[in-house]
């Protein structure tokens, strides 16, 4: 479809509902995308030989304008595993549901998220809060990273559990991303955004 010419853009790639199945499609319709290793492991696995290890690595992809992908891989190298984590990460990518849901910000900017927003991952819960333009990211760094390369600049975040683990750390504001995202929008609302936007 994308080579036909059909979907010419991310938007409608990702309306169509179709999973993406070629990490190449991710990088024609998104050039440009900036990967970062958030979490890079060492993992064993008990055999009848004896331990095998590997390398788990935890990547979060983004063009820093409402797109985001996150992925977790594992490979014998380092290298390996980072590129696998890279490719899975842009099939998973998601549109985030930017704007300015604070009530102490104006009204169409794309600061920040329409939303609060919360996710979960093991024991780890992470809450977005929509927060003011100039207030920039008060998150831990692991959330400001993924944050960041969401294209969202201001937000309050609250996160509970074990945050030391940076996988779930990691998933969880992912998922509290892609809930927000998911989230059905009364189409009042979003013709109000689309007049003030314009």
């Amino acid at each position: 479809m994308v080579q036909n010419g059909d979907v010419t853009s991310m938007d409608h790639a990702l309306e169509t509902g179709l999973p993406l199945k070629e990490p190449q499609i991710v990088d024609q319709l998104l050039p440009g995308l900036d990967d970062e290793v958030l979490d890079i492991n060492m993992v064993q696995r008990m055999t009848d030989s004896g331990r095998r290890v590997k390398f788990r690595c935890v990547v979060a992809v983004g063009n820093r304008d409402g797109y985001l992908g996150y992925a977790e891989a594992r490979d014998d190298q380092v290298g390996g595993a980072i590129q696998k984590a890279i490719e899975v990460a842009k099939l998973n990518i998601i549109k985030v549901d930017r704007g300015s849901g604070s009530w102490e910000d104006r009204a169409g900017g794309l600061n920040s998220l329409s939303r609060k927003a919360e996710g979960k991952a093991g024991s780890v819960t992470v809450k977005v809060i929509p927060a003011p333009q100039g207030l920039g990211l008060a998150a831990a760094e692991t959330v400001r990273n993924i944050l960041e390369l969401a294209g969202v600049q201001d937000a309050w975040t609250k996160s509970d559990g074990n945050t030391r683990t940076t996988v779930n750390l990691a998933k969880a504001t992912y998922n509290a991303l892609k809930n927000a995202s998911q989230s059905r929008t009364p189409r009042r609302a979003r013709e109000i955004r689309q007049e003030v936007r314009e």
